[in-house]
């Protein structure tokens, strides 16, 4: 019995793997640009492609993988499951896949968390094998100096947990943290002091620091090595600073504004280990378009 359920799911994966492949249509990659596209070890955040994931796990999964991306980070971990399946099982799709699961947003929540729910949170993504565990966002209702103060003592607390199980932890940015607070500017007089670097790593995102009116490469020099996470993401318009969470212009890497060659080639100062594609915007109706774009631009001509 175990062995018919086995080929079923088998057939069930290869089907949908299937049905991925024709969905790509006119943008489907041969085999030989998708294995020189994963040497470069490009990732995808999964948020990027947020509906497509809720749609269809399996068959969205096979439309990345085909399209070249080697390296993914997740977006949904909730009651111990990622996109519904146990660690073990999600892991396993994705490697038959021929790509692997670098990292995953989870969010501390700013009441904070106790320290049964944050070893579970860490034993079940050390079931995943994940390299990293970020903290994405930090609601409106939260952004001042007291509320910053006291989740980063508790996110120092959880990196504990999570360097006990192999992982790293770290904190994804927008552009509100550079918002200038009663002469405190949160990014650099409260978020690098005071979070341990060893506990904490830094995932920068272009596109928000340069809305901030900040030099990702003056970042690098001024905290050299504490950024080990890229996302990669660019801006179709040039706009004064600002620190609202607006996002209209976002673009496929490659399509807009942002210098990624001159971010890249500072790699080695930031302490990059890996670099994720994202958009927050789906690609404006078209996802897949806009990831095929953002990893031929990243393969032909930024990263090489």
């Amino acid at each position: 019995m175990k062995n018919l359920k086995d080929r079923r799911e088998f057939l069930k994966i290869s089907a949908a793997g299937t049905l991925g492949a024709l969905a790509l249509g006119s943008f489907a990659c041969t085999s030989a640009a998708t294995t020189d596209r994963k040497s470069f070890g490009v990732g995808l955040q999964l948020y990027t492609i947020r509906d497509a994931m809720t749609a269809d796990v399996i068959g969205t999964l096979q439309k990345v993988s085909d399209l070249g991306y080697k390296n993914l980070e997740l977006a949904n971990y909730a009651g111990g499951k990622f996109y519904g399946y146990v660690p073990t099982e999600f892991k396993k799709i994705v490697n038959d896949m021929g790509m692997d699961i670098i990292s995953s947003h989870t969010s501390v929540e700013a009441e904070g968390i106790t320290m049964e729910s944050a070893k579970k949170m860490a034993d079940d993504h050390a079931i995943l094998d994940v390299k990293y565990c970020v903290q994405p966002w930090v609601e409106e209702v939260d952004r001042n100096i007291e509320s910053y103060k006291r989740m980063i003592g508790d996110w120092n607390e959880v990196g504990k947990i999570m360097k006990s199980v192999g992982i790293q932890f770290g904190y994804h940015n927008h552009n509100f943290e550079f918002n200038n607070i009663d002469g405190i500017v949160p990014y650099y007089d409260i978020f690098m002091p005071e979070m341990d670097a060893d506990l904490i790593t830094m995932e920068i995102d272009m596109y928000w620091v340069t809305k901030a009116g900040q030099d990702p490469v003056e970042m690098f020099n001024k905290y050299p090595g504490r950024f080990q996470l890229f996302h990669f993401k660019d801006m179709a318009e040039k706009s004064a600073p600002f620190y609202d969470v607006i996002k209209d212009d976002i673009t496929s890497v490659g399509a807009g504004l942002i210098d990624f060659k001159r971010i890249y080639e500072a790699r080695e100062t930031a302490g990059m280990k890996y670099m994720f594609v994202e958009d927050d915007n789906q690609g404006n109706g078209k996802p897949f378009e806009a990831i095929e774009t953002s990893i031929k631009n990243l393969t032909s001509d930024i990263l090489v």
